[in-house]
């Protein structure tokens, strides 16, 4: 069996779960609903503030889609966790199969998702009157970094799940970064209205970058070089989380 072949089982593994579970693909389907509209709704008065520019739908869908990337991904971990409890995993590994493919699979599982969830918000926004001013490309670009958002922190997730092997543990380190990544960015606040030091952090914030970059294509006049540059940040930062899942399946594998 090939690399490829075996990270595709792992991500059949997966969506077969997805599917055989028909109350958490509901949940999945119905949560970008939710999100646009709730945020919508509770902050649509931010419109109106003197320096704010444009409809506040159009930048706020962007910011929606990358928030639950982050969120949908963040939980990848937790099937490793799953799986050490069960003795699952240690039966994977006496296999010979390729240690980085259960890593791969997961990790293009979750982003699957997070695929057919900005998909659905992409939908909603058009019908709740959204101007995706980059078009059909713009879209799919907004379609990809959601995606490359949700496999870092899924193989991010993983990771955490290997070291920790333990639910408490990967819930409470997703629940600590998740939230202060999402507000030290410009998900749902334009930048130039943001506190200067939180402006600051952002620059370093993946998050921010994968908003950048998706509300750049997506919802105003294309700036590919600060669409490049971001996805570049994120394609450096995608390569790290890689490597350290993969270090984190070698010193679980030593503490066999």
């Amino acid at each position: 069996m090939t690399a490829l072949r075996q990270s595709w089982q792992v991500y059949l593994r997966g969506a077969r779960v997805l599917v055989r579970q028909p109350a958490y693909l509901g949940m999945t389907l119905t949560q970008p609903i939710i999100w646009l509209l709730l945020f919508g709704a509770l902050f649509k008065a931010v419109a109106h503030i003197p320096g704010f520019h444009g409809s506040y739908i159009d930048f706020l869908t962007p910011g929606v889609v990358i928030m639950l990337a982050v969120f949908s991904a963040g939980w990848t971990g937790m099937g490793f966790v799953e799986d050490i409890a069960g003795g699952v995993m240690d039966r994977m590994l006496a296999t010979p199969v390729w240690r980085g493919a259960l890593n791969a699979g997961t990790v293009a599982y979750g982003a699957f998702t997070v695929v057919v969830q900005t998909f659905l918000i992409v939908l909603l926004a058009l019908v709740v009157g959204a101007d995706f001013k980059g078009g059909v490309v713009g879209v799919l670009v907004l379609i990809a970094v959601a995606a490359l958002t949700g496999a870092i922190f899924a193989s991010l997730s993983n990771a955490v799940g290997l070291l920790a092997r333990q639910r408490e543990s990967v819930i409470g380190a997703v629940t600590f970064v998740q939230l202060p990544l999402t507000f030290l960015s410009a998900s749902l606040m334009q930048q130039s209205l943001l506190p200067g030091w939180i402006r600051t952090v952002a620059k370093f914030n993946p998050v921010n970058w994968a908003v950048v970059a998706a509300r750049s294509a997506a919802m105003q006049r294309t700036d590919w070089s600060v669409v490049a540059g971001r996805i570049g940040l994120l394609l450096a930062l995608l390569l790290v989380s890689a490597w350290l899942a993969g270090r984190a399946f070698n010193r679980y594998q030593r503490s066999l």
